[in-house]
């Protein structure tokens, strides 16, 4: 039976039938809560910005999630004793009584392949096999202490953009909606687009919106066939048509809105009211063939093809126009070293070689363009890789996934440039200079959009909800 539908049954089957419902209902009323979760007074109306605690350094967001964990050790967290130690055991403390993904027994260390240089004036360490990100180290702000309690991909992803390694919460890009609602009423407040052979292990919850009303839930683009699934009117209909379809549906929505008073209702009319404006607002957003040449050079964009790089120009549309956060997930940076297809010296030069020229596109074209001033870009993984080797092959290296330490960059509005936070030890296995968690990270980003992550809260089942749940530190460091 519909919840709903017991509004319309008798007081005398309702006492009959439902005596301890009595209790519960009175105990949500105590708690300043409905038996479903559900606040008694409507949610802000999500179209309209919210007024932030204090000033906002960033406007919008854009996120670039690397699936799969890449290596920090590979990357930008050079370490040369452990290269001169390479193929040496372990010390002890590294693997007895720790948790492992993988590992087995005693592994040994394993030193990175690949060649580090000093970049820009800030002297960036950072591996040869990202030239181009290498070229704007000056504007990047790297965390080289994150540390999260996940080591599985799956959890470790529901972790880094929900809070909580559980299913059913909402992700970061949901709150942002919640809290401050979309710019641009013909696009939502929060996209999403993917790139890689398949979509992240954690799926949709990771752009779910959880407990939070419907409207805030992530939206996919896609970038080859429709952008979005039965955008087009059917065949036989005119627009004419579909909008006195939605007018019909919009009214009888209204009516049982009127009748039961759910709040879902009201955000089911804002979908559809949604929908028929991205009829519009959305294929002028994908042409990005009208985009000049030199900055499908920049990217490197490879026309009708889904691609990392069409992504990040996509990304940079959409903020421009309006859209608050645009999440973008890259697969295939699982280094297990188990196969070519897994391997460092292999698959994660592939992985460097498809994201680089795009990233640091993206954050010269949001520059030259005066966008970088108050969009915040984030770049990482939900984890990192251990300094020991794996050690299920003996012609392919990699690393398992390593929760102690792992690095991300922030680049954009209210963060230093050119500035480097955190120190792990000469092994690169655990912070020795301010630990950042994954709670630190997620209150260091609302507080960039003028939010204070402790005060943007959802009841729901009587109790009070939050993205860094009840955790969390700002990183004042890293802020200008």
């Amino acid at each position: 039976m519909d919840r709903f539908s017991l509004l319309e049954n008798t007081r005398r089957w309702f006492l009959s039938n439902c005596p301890t419902g009595m209790g519960a209902a009175a105990l949500s009323s105590l708690m300043g809560n409905d038996t479903f979760g559900t606040p008694l007074t409507a949610p802000p109306n999500p179209t309209v910005p919210q007024r932030s605690e204090f000033p906002a350094r960033a406007k919008r967001i854009i996120y670039l999630h690397m699936a799969g964990g890449p290596s920090q050790l590979d990357l930008f967290d050079y370490k040369p004793k452990l290269s001169a130690l390479d193929g040496q055991l372990c010390p002890a403390e590294f693997h007895e009584g720790q948790r492992f993904a993988f590992i087995k027994g005693h592994p040994k260390l394993l030193g990175t392949p690949f060649k580090f240089g000093r970049h820009g004036q800030c002297g960036a360490t950072m591996s040869e096999h990202v030239p181009h990100l290498a070229g704007i180290a000056d504007d990047l702000c790297f965390v080289k202490s994150m540390q999260t309690d996940q080591f599985n991909h799956a959890p470790a992803q529901l972790f880094m953009q929900t809070g909580s390694p559980i299913l059913g919460r909402p992700s970061m890009g949901a709150w942002l909606s919640y809290g401050l609602g979309t710019e641009n009423q013909d696009l939502p407040a929060f996209v999403v687009l993917m790139s890689g052979k398949r979509g992240p292990s954690g799926g949709t919850s990771l752009w779910g919106n959880g407990f939070l009303p419907g409207i805030h839930q992530g939206v996919r683009l896609r970038s080859q066939g429709d952008p979005v699934l039965y955008l087009n009117d059917p065949k036989g209909m005119s627009h004419r048509q579909r909008r006195m379809t939605i007018d019909r549906i919009r009214a009888l929505n209204e009516l049982r809105l009127r009748s039961v008073g759910n709040p879902a209702i009201r955000t089911r009319i804002e979908q559809f009211e949604l929908a028929y404006r991205m009829q519009r607002s959305v294929p002028e957003l994908m042409a990005m063939d009208r985009e000049p040449e030199y900055i499908h050079k920049l990217y490197g964009i490879e026309p009708g093809r889904r691609s990392f790089a069409n992504n990040c120009l996509l990304a940079r549309r959409l903020v421009e126009s309006g859209v608050r956060f645009v999440q973008l997930y890259h697969w295939g940076w699982d280094s297990h070293g188990q196969d070519r297809g897994e391997s460092l010296r292999y698959s994660f030069v592939e992985r460097c070689q498809q994201t680089d020229q795009a990233t640091a596109a993206l954050i010269i074209d949001l520059k030259q363009r005066g966008l970088l001033e108050d969009t915040l870009v984030v770049w990482g993984g939900e984890f990192g890789r251990t300094p020991m080797a794996e050690g299920r092959s003996q012609i392919y290296i990699g690393r398992d996934h390593h929760q102690h330490a792992f690095t991300v960059w922030l680049a954009g509005a209210g963060v230093k440039r050119g500035y480097s936070y955190g120190k792990t030890d000469e092994l690169g296995y655990m912070p020795v200079e301010n630990p950042v968690h994954v709670h630190d990270l997620q209150a260091t980003i609302l507080h960039l959009m003028g939010i204070d992550h402790e005060q943007l809260t959802y009841r729901y089942q009587g109790r009070d909800f939050r993205l860094t749940d009840v955790h969390g530190q700002v990183v004042d460091s890293v802020l200008t």
